[in-house]
């Protein structure tokens, strides 16, 4: 997976390639966990992302608990068919605030 990460002020949106499973993900969640100090907005770009496991919810999880705790707020946008789906199956469309 590659994801490429804008930072401007205190939004940072990152743009998300390829799948995010049990091999990738904790690598993601890593880097991003470094760079979310003073970030009060987080944009997830999908539309470039083919596949979530497990995992990736996991880290999706994560992120949003960061974000409340930082009195900031988290968007996934671009969601293709089958990780919408997953997110419905799972109850994270409604933990997480999805833009088509």
């Amino acid at each position: 997976m590659k994801f490429d990460v804008k930072t401007q002020g205190k939004k940072m949106e990152v743009a998300l390639e390829g799948r995010m499973d049990s091999a990738t993900a904790p690598g993601f969640e890593k880097e991003i966990f470094q760079k979310l100090d003073g970030v009060t907005e987080l944009v997830l770009d999908f539309t470039d992302l083919a596949y979530l496991s497990s995992a990736g919810l996991r880290v999706l999880l994560s992120c949003q608990k960061k974000m409340n705790a930082a009195k900031g707020s988290m968007v996934v946008k671009h969601v293709n068919e089958i990780i919408m789906e997953v997110f419905e199956a799972t109850g994270f469309d409604s933990i997480l605030t999805v833009e088509q």
